[in-house]
């Protein structure tokens, strides 16, 4: 641990949210929803650059990249139609620990093989700038940074485990955040191995 990092307001870690009974139980909603939107790689803007994880959404948004740059959009970019409705065990994740008025919109479905990777980033294409994001990791281990509002500001980086919940509310929602490596081999839950990342978030969409 770095001595000159703090963790920002608004961050928290919660380790074994989901029991293993409850990790299967959602691992099946999501098998069901990517049946539905099934998992793509999307591209960088400009460069057109593939992304090393591939990805689907629940919600009535879905975030969604491509050369044209991000947005929101209410279907699936390759199929054209509506995304899934998200499960009501995240609606209640959300109720308990987002504590804001509004329910999440979008909820991405992130899956990273062994060899994925997601850079530094802050999410800044939400009207509801201050809306907290809430996500749940499902299967092997991942090597997760957090750091603060600006890139170059120090990081501290911390082991997600399946089950494990990550809140980025208030300053923490506006600090650089990104998952350096997986873990192959670290969780039994995903018979193939990897990772699934849901992250929910609202988009403010009629603010």
């Amino acid at each position: 641990m770095r001595a000159d990092f703090h963790f920002p307001d608004g961050f928290r870690l919660l380790p074994e949210y989901f029991s293993r009974t409850e990790q299967e139980t959602l691992l099946s909603l999501v098998r069901d929803g990517v049946k539905a939107a099934p998992l793509y790689r999307p591209v960088m803007p400009k460069t057109g650059q593939p992304l090393s994880v591939r990805m689907s959404n629940f919600g009535p948004l879905g975030w969604i990249t491509s050369k044209e740059g991000y947005r929101y959009g209410p279907c699936h970019p390759v199929t054209q139609k509506p995304w899934p409705e998200l499960p009501q065990c995240l609606l209640d994740l959300w109720e308990k620990q987002a504590n804001w008025p509004a329910p999440p919109e979008a909820c991405l479905i992130n899956y990273y093989d062994h060899k994925a990777r997601l850079g530094l980033h802050v999410d800044a294409g939400e009207n509801a700038v201050n809306a907290p994001i809430v996500s749940v990791s499902l299967g092997d281990q991942a090597l997760y940074r957090l750091g603060g509002p600006l890139r170059g500001d120090p990081t501290r980086s911390l082991r997600l485990s399946s089950g494990d919940v990550v809140v980025l509310g208030g300053a923490a929602r506006h600090c650089y955040h990104g998952v350096d490596r997986i873990y192959p081999n670290t969780s039994t839950l995903l018979p193939k191995g990897g990772r699934i990342n849901l992250t929910m978030r609202v988009v403010g969409r009629n603010t």
